[in-house]
């Protein structure tokens, strides 16, 4: 059984910890990880590796999502995760350099998935990774990953505004994405 710190709104731990289960059930604040993989294409535009997720998730099974993404298990540090994460969801191992970090952000929500309610309430780390990747050499986690696709940035975050039906990226975690690379350049 996966077991999270239960945070503050900061993203602080409390000293106190609940199951994967009890927190999605009740909507008990817990942290995630979020890394976006990102490159530019031929004409100078940034494109963001997309997962899609297995259609056996507990929320939003075959959509696309972040890159990649994950809980924070009870104990670790948020970098520690993101790194854990790339290397059993795409086969990438990278170093703490590596992965720059972008911003924190909230999500809350409650939805119906597989008949069941499910309340995310959640503090989000993100950060990016710009090493070159080549999405066809990548080991995927069949657990959690169907396929990665490369996607064009601004076709993505258009989308989300039109209430797309085949992305469930946060846009809140685009948007601090965006923020990151027009800041870098």
């Amino acid at each position: 059984m996966e077991y999270f710190d239960i945070v503050n709104e900061d993203g602080e731990t409390t000293g106190k910890t609940v199951s994967r289960e009890k927190a999605h059930r009740d909507g008990i604040l817990h942290r995630t990880t979020h890394v976006w993989l990102v490159r530019k294409d031929g004409r100078g535009e940034y494109q963001i590796l997309l997962q899609k997720r297995s259609r056996e998730k507990d929320s939003y099974p075959g959509l696309y999502d972040t890159s990649s993404a994950g809980h924070i298990p009870a104990g670790d540090e948020p970098k520690a995760s993101a790194l854990r994460e790339l290397k059993e969801e795409l086969g990438i191992t990278a170093t703490d350099r590596q992965l720059a970090y972008v911003g924190r952000f909230r999500i809350q929500y409650e939805k119906v998935f597989h008949g069941r309610l499910f309340r995310d309430n959640e503090v989000a780390e993100v950060y990016v990774y710009t090493e070159p990747v080549e999405a066809e050499r990548l080991i995927l986690q069949e657990s959690e990953v169907e396929e990665v696709r490369w996607f064009d940035l601004e076709e993505v975050w258009e989308e989300l505004d039109r209430s797309s039906e085949r992305f469930c990226v946060p846009k809140q975690s685009l948007g601090l994405l965006r923020d990151w690379l027009a800041a870098a350049q």
